[in-house]
């Protein structure tokens, strides 16, 4: 009994043990992908949004791929009842299709989540951005083989860096909607400059295929293209910030500052990859996709704006007024033209109804306000006997966008009643208005579960609607005219923040394959060879210059490194079994002088002279080459990431290294002058040619 008691007892600590293994390795699992600006565990309302869109593209993906081969099976058989079956299928799988899209598109209308309701006041919802989702990437075999490929190095020897490289990449999938998470990004895109110079070039690249999810669709693009990453990794960036901005607290002067900068470096991005990204695989990078979305964020930021002005306090004077009344007519202009992007053939289909709406809604609600604060201005602000006319006879004459002919032309500003008249004309105007903003509102079932966005409007309405009536109790026999639309004039113009890849530095995570100008995939290099060089009376006859790596810059005739076969412009990468490529040339130079009459050891390689163009261009047209041209982020000093420490060019890391590999050499010889007696022998004698070539494979 007390044996079977026992048992049970050691079974239920083993039990226990193992449990504990358990969780503690599914806590190292979780961690191994946590870093700062990382959030995958949050449930968030916006997480929960984000993980039913990877939900929704995933199915959108299956389908698409049943559609594909449905339709490849329609066209292939001869078969009637396979046909007809194939076709039923087909209808099924496209009416799942559309349900999908529809399903998707009703969540990237779901603006209340991304909004802060913790403000006292009332602001209109602004339009954020969902992300574009992608699928996890193994990097491991790829790379592997490219290392030991390429740069004839053991691919074992990276573990580590791919690693860590695939636990960045695992974490930029989920970024904290904050400034953390858009440094996690950019550290990703700076980490994707190294990736592409050590791995990408237009002859070679390794077999790893990009997968990433149109944001609005749900489509999938799937490249081996790196470009597509980079690309998508900004897209990212701009539609996070478009999220931050529209969470601020709108109700201050604090909340808005950083909502107005959040939309501009969200334009920015958007503008930046306009120009930069090419040929886009999915319809929300395309440059109708981009040119609406820059004209968006850029209309958002002329609402915060002019918003700052409400919230400031506006003066109850003519000009301020008239201001304030031309500022809202440049938004409604912004907005107008964010609308005219989105009836652009190419994306008319492509944009949700809800955004289609709301900027509809906003263009004719800052249009009635601006209308309403012009009256504002005529009703309150007749001018006096004393005052100066012919000042705010300029700002009137460029008060509307069309001629003033048919205004009256002499004292219109001290006649009380005509000032009236043209102010309660504005105000009808802004009534009409309003009612029309109601009315498209009304129409979109996803903007009418915004209550704020109601509440708003009502109150607008409401406002022009109850001043009007007074007036027109008051002068219900006065006849007004219809009056134009208010010319736009913003306060302040528009500087988009482009993305300033400087700030988030970026260790290269490779570091060990070399200094990054001598060591990439452009460079081609031979298979390392290794010579023993036994120093004679002249020395080792080579002359060596620079650092990381020590290369060299010539032979002499007949010495002890030509026969071992060093020729000019070979790297040294390994001296006495350690490793030199980013070694310095004094230390090269005193480890060969310190050589005894064993000799020492070197590994060199040769650099290789590039591929005919033809290859590169018939490798190029079959979709072999890299496509750096579509996307030439690293073309410029401005658009060339921060390498930070791991830079080639950047300030050194703990061992120098880079440093090293930025200084330059003079020239320094090895037999011409090495302390030894410099005597110059036209023929060698037999005490000098111990020479031992070693085969590099033994």
């Amino acid at each position: 009994m007390e044996d079977e008691t026992s048992l049970e007892m050691e079974n239920e600590m083993l039990r226990m043990r193992l449990v504990e293994e358990q969780e503690k390795e599914q806590q190292e699992r979780e961690q191994s992908y946590f870093r700062k600006g990382c959030d995958p565990f949050a449930q968030t309302q916006r997480s929960k949004l984000q993980t039913r869109r990877v939900r929704l593209n995933q199915q959108i993906n299956k389908e698409m791929r049943l559609r594909s081969g449905a339709e490849n099976l329609l066209r292939a058989s001869s078969n009637h009842k396979v046909k007809e079956t194939v076709s039923l299928e087909l209808t099924y799988v496209n009416s799942n299709l559309q349900l999908l899209k529809e399903e998707l598109s009703e969540l990237n209308s779901s603006m209340e989540i991304y909004q802060n309701d913790s403000g006292d006041g009332l602001s209109i919802p602004l339009i954020p951005l969902g992300l574009k989702e992608t699928k996890e990437v193994n990097f491991t075999v790829p790379l592997k083989e490219f290392i030991e490929d390429h740069y004839r190095d053991k691919g074992e020897a990276f573990e580590g860096a791919i690693k860590e490289l695939m636990e960045l990449r695992q974490a930029v999938r989920t970024p904290r909607r904050n400034q953390a998470g858009v440094e996690l990004l950019m550290e990703y895109f700076n980490q994707l400059h190294f990736l592409d110079c050590r791995f990408y070039a237009l002859h070679k690249r390794p077999n790893i295929h990009f997968t990433w999810y149109d944001s609005l669709t749900g489509i999938p693009a799937n490249k081996r293209d790196i470009a597509l990453e980079r690309a998508s990794i900004l897209f990212n960036v701009a539609a996070l910030h478009t999220q931050i901005g529209a969470h601020y607290d709108r109700s201050t002067i604090a909340g808005l500052d950083a909502a107005i900068d959040a939309f501009l470096k969200a334009a920015g991005a958007f503008s930046y990859l306009l120009e930069n990204f090419s040929h886009a695989p999915t319809l929300d990078m395309s440059t109708g996709s981009l040119v609406m979305l820059t004209r968006l964020m850029s209309a958002q930021v002329y609402e915060c704006q002019f918003q700052k002005a409400l919230v400031s306090g506006i003066k109850n004077e003519f000009e301020a007024l008239l201001c304030v009344a031309r500022d809202a007519a440049s938004v409604s202009d912004a907005y107008l033209m964010a609308r005219q992007a989105m009836e652009q053939s190419s994306v008319l289909d492509y944009v949700p109804l809800s955004w289609k709406t709301m900027v509809q809604v906003k263009v004719e609600h800052l249009r009635a306000l601006s209308h309403h604060y012009a009256a504002l201005a005529f009703l309150d602000h007749c001018l006096g006997a004393e005052e100066d006319e012919e000042h705010k006879g300029k700002l009137l004459a460029q008060l509307h966008v069309s001629d003033t002919s048919w205004l009256p032309t002499e004292g219109l500003l001290r006649n009380k009643e005509e000032c009236k008249k043209l102010g309660k004309a504005h105000l009808r105007r802004a009534v009409l208005l309003h009612e029309e903003a109601l009315r498209v509102h009304m129409f979109c079932k996803p903007l009418r579960r915004l209550d704020v966005l109601q509440e708003v409007l009502t109150f607008s309405h409401n406002h022009s609607l109850t001043k009007y009536s007074d007036l027109d109790e008051e002068d219900n026999f006065l006849d007004i005219d219809e009056v134009p639309n208010i010319a736009a004039k913003p306060q302040q113009k528009l500087q988009l923040t482009l993305p300033n890849f400087t700030n988030v530095k970026a260790m290269d995570l490779f570091l060990a394959l070399g200094p990054l100008p001598t060591f990439s995939a452009r460079n081609h290099w031979s298979t390392p060879r290794s010579v023993i060089l036994t120093p004679c009376e002249d020395g080792f006859g080579l002359m060596l210059r620079g650092d990381a790596p020590v290369k060299v810059a010539g032979v002499e005739d007949g010495g002890v490194a030509e026969r071992a076969g060093v020729c000019a412009g070979d790297c040294i990468v390994d001296i006495c079994e350690r490793d030199a490529r980013w070694a310095r040339h004094d230390d090269v130079v005193g480890s060969m002088l310190a050589a005894g009459d064993e000799g020492v050891q070197i590994r060199l390689i040769s650099l290789l002279p590039p591929e005919p163009l033809e290859v590169v261009d018939h490798r190029k047209d079959s979709g072999l080459g890299s496509g750096r041209g579509t996307f030439p982020l690293s073309s410029s000093p401005s658009s060339s990431p921060n390498h930070g420490a791991g830079g080639a060019g950047g300030a050194g890391t703990a061992s120098g290294r880079l440093e090293q590999a930025s200084r330059s050499r003079g020239l320094r010889t090895l037999g011409w002058f090495t302390g030894r007696k410099t005597v110059k022998h036209s023929t060698l004698p037999s005490s000098c040619l111990g020479i031992k070539t070693v085969d590099e494979n033994s």
